[in-house]
């Protein structure tokens, strides 16, 4: 397996923020993502666990990083693959536990194969372990076997931890947070994403299929540096749009077919996540136009409502009241806007919530709520805002020439100390822009 360099020297100072808040006594353990087989021997391209990458900067798998406060020969243990010449001809180039030590900057390095000898040891003695519980069966058998080990030995003095903690909280507490270094790499993420969607755009007419829109997203990810999109394409012609997870992506693209398009790469190992919907013929119906203008002013409000100390929920709560009013103004639904959103009327057509947040996972960890209350927002955090508006092809209860329209427009946001900035730019949304961008690209 090859290995990727590390974009920037982050990750002794993350392990030092993670330790300090462990309880005393303790020792956390992280493994590396364990390779994934697409079909009898044939892998997947391989994908670091994230929390494993965010702490040590290594991209192989069969590893495992141990952290142990307070320990007096060293504080990080890593144990990795060995150099071994047969296998690097085959899978690539290897890092080694000795280069290890310089180039990850942790405190000692041992041989994976070598972990079964010297784990239990560096466990038994420790009040606590920390890992993330629960995510992986085999993960969890093996650490019940190191403690077996070591109970084991219990009538010779041995002492095994009497308690076990899960780890992903105070880990990804801090992983919400982003450091420049990681907005960097968003925004290159956010900047290869824009040129795939823009190629897109330009590509469309009735007669191509949504696969061929999908390939010239890949073709701007892969030759800018990206190995793989975020996360499962979504390009939804017509009715296609009206479905959330929609990825089939194989129907041909209509005469007067909406295209909801929402795709984003990852770039050394941060996610992007943006949605754009336009007409396949370049030019707006006018219903389709007055839907789209709805969900712009809701997207515009919810931007808006990004800041420092807001909560979480102020920019959902924006979008969902300019999304209210606009589909009462066209007569979509019917009532008083206030009573229509206290009995949640509008979520036959805008179902979710404005965003979640994005990072190393393109629906990134952390919590949204502390003690069952939103938190605030915080400068270093980055949100998706995404409203939409979908009315099914089988709604009877609007007239037919609204049924079939979905619209989505998403953009990555970082909260900053003075209040948002929008890392994906460079992708025509106003209605006038895409008409005019669509037209000069079909001249």
């Amino acid at each position: 397996m090859a290995r990727k360099s590390h974009p920037y020297r982050e990750t002794k100072t993350r392990r030092r923020e993670l330790m300090a808040q462990m309880e005393p006594n303790s020792i956390a353990l992280i493994p590396a993502a364990p390779p994934r087989f697409r079909n009898a021997d044939t892998e997947y391209l391989y994908r670091q666990n994230s929390d494993f990458y965010y702490l040590t900067g290594l991209d192989e798998p069969r590893a495992l990083l141990a952290l142990i406060p307070g320990r007096r020969h060293g504080e990080s243990v890593l144990f990795c693959q060995e150099k071994d010449k047969l296998k690097e001809l085959w899978d690539g180039i290897l890092l080694g536990p000795d280069a290890a030590l310089t180039e990850l900057s942790v405190d000692d390095a041992y041989p994976i194969s070598d972990i079964d000898d010297i784990l239990p040891g560096l466990i038994e003695g420790r009040d606590r372990v920390y890992y993330a519980m629960g995510k992986d069966d085999q993960f969890d058998d093996t650490v019940m076997d190191w403690v077996k080990t070591i109970r084991s030995k219990a009538k010779l003095g041995a002492h095994p931890p009497g308690e076990f903690l899960v780890l992903d909280h105070i880990l990804h507490e801090l992983r919400l947070i982003k450091s420049g270094a990681e907005i960097k790499l968003m925004e290159q993420a956010a900047k290869i994403s824009a040129e795939g969607h823009r190629r897109a755009m330009a590509y469309c007419k009735p007669g191509v299929h949504e696969y061929e829109l999908e390939a010239e997203l890949l073709y701007a990810f892969t030759r800018n540096g990206s190995r793989a999109p975020a996360y499962s394409s979504i390009v939804a012609s017509g009715d296609n749009a009206c479905i959330l997870h929609y990825n089939t992506n194989n129907a041909e693209v209509k005469e007067g077919d909406l295209i909801l398009i929402d795709a984003g790469c990852e770039y050394e190992h941060y996610a992007s996540d943006i949605t754009r919907t336009f007409p396949a013929t370049g030019k707006f119906t006018p219903e389709q136009k007055a839907i789209y203008e709805i969900v712009l002013k809701a997207q515009e409000a919810a931007i808006e409502a990004v800041r420092p100390g807001a909560q979480w929920d102020a920019p959902h709560h924006a979008s969902v009241k300019v999304i209210t009013q606009g589909l009462v103004k066209l007569g979509l639904l019917k009532g008083r806007p206030a009573q229509l959103i206290k009995s949640e009327a509008y979520k036959d057509f805008y179902m979710h919530r404005v965003g979640h947040w994005i990072g190393m996972d393109v629906h990134d960890v952390g919590d949204y709520k502390i003690d069952d209350t939103w938190r605030e927002l915080e400068p270093g955090m980055v949100t998706t805002i995404e409203p939409g508006i979908y009315i099914a092809p089988d709604n009877t209860k609007v007239a037919k020439k609204w049924r079939g329209i979905g619209v989505r427009i998403e953009d990555d946001v970082l909260v900053t100390k003075a209040g948002y900035r929008i890392l994906s730019k460079g992708i025509p949304k106003t209605v006038e822009e895409i008409e005019t961008f669509m037209a000069e690209s079909a001249a």
